[in-house]
């Protein structure tokens, strides 16, 4: 399981040419679902708008060498790192899903298409890494669903509460999870092989394609608002908050811990 191709093996009841046109039709979903977000929500209308706003109110021009010295901040920060969620376990675990996603999905995406049957050896690095990459999403995905999420650490709902904000999560824990189990019962030649196909299927397709009602979009929203974020306190416009106060930010009290996210 940890240095076998399990889409190789799947190549003998399936034809690498369907693993193909399957993984193509997700990644149009993620890039037409996106791009209806976008349309819909109006989300880059707005970013765009705020992004004028912030150089027309800022009290100073930011030039082409600070622009690019402010992306590459950015990309370097909230983009590799993560660095908005503060230190702390709710970082850790995002950083677990995140990188374990993209090995998933990469590896995936590597395997079915260059390494597509037994009559390609495939670089044992890449399955261990698809392994490594879902275990990765499942540590960071539970760790945050059952004990990190606001409702659940703060608020005292139940873990198994779930709504409609909750679908990305949810199928990318499902993806992840059946893969691993698929792959484990195809390595042990199991009965229950095709069944657990079938639902890791299901569960991929959700993921992929239900980007327009679940937060699989806000990845690539994210940075671009860190941008804007980084540009509006470098012109001075600040979105037109207030100054920093002249003491920092305390939350919490003496007798209770801080609770903020």
């Amino acid at each position: 399981m940890f240095t076998s191709n399990p889409f190789a093996a799947l190549s003998e009841s399936v034809a690498p040419a369907a693993m193909q046109a399957y993984v193509v039709v997700m990644i149009l979903l993620v890039v037409g679902g996106t791009l209806f977000d976008i349309w819909h929500k109006g989300s880059a209308a707005y970013f765009f708008r705020s992004w004028r706003k912030s150089r027309d109110t800022g009290t100073r021009r930011v030039g082409g060498g600070e622009m690019s010295a402010l992306a590459v901040r950015t990309a370097l920060s909230e983009g590799l790192t993560s660095a908005e969620f503060g230190p702390g376990r709710r970082r850790v675990a995002h950083l677990l899903t995140m990188y374990g996603f993209l090995a998933y999905v990469v590896t995936t995406v590597i395997m079915v298409f260059w390494y597509p049957t037994p009559a390609a050896p495939t670089p044992a690095i890449l399955p261990l890494l698809w392994v490594v990459g879902a275990l990765s999403v499942c540590a960071g995905g539970y760790w945050f669903w059952f004990f990190i999420r606001v409702d659940v650490a703060a608020e005292g709902h139940t873990p198994l509460r779930a709504m409609r904000a909750d679908l990305f999560i949810l199928s990318l824990l499902a993806s992840a999870t059946l893969g691993l189990v698929w792959a484990g019962l195809q390595a042990a030649e199991s009965s229950w092989t095709t069944v657990f196909l079938g639902l890791y299927l299901i569960a991929t397709t959700v993921l992929f394609g239900s980007v327009p009602w679940s937060k699989f979009a806000h990845m690539f929203y994210k940075p671009a608002a860190a941008l804007e974020k980084r540009v509006s306190e470098a012109t001075g416009s600040r979105r037109n908050l207030p100054a920093p106060a002249d003491k920092p930010e305390m939350f919490g009290s003496a007798r209770e811990r801080p609770r903020h996210y």
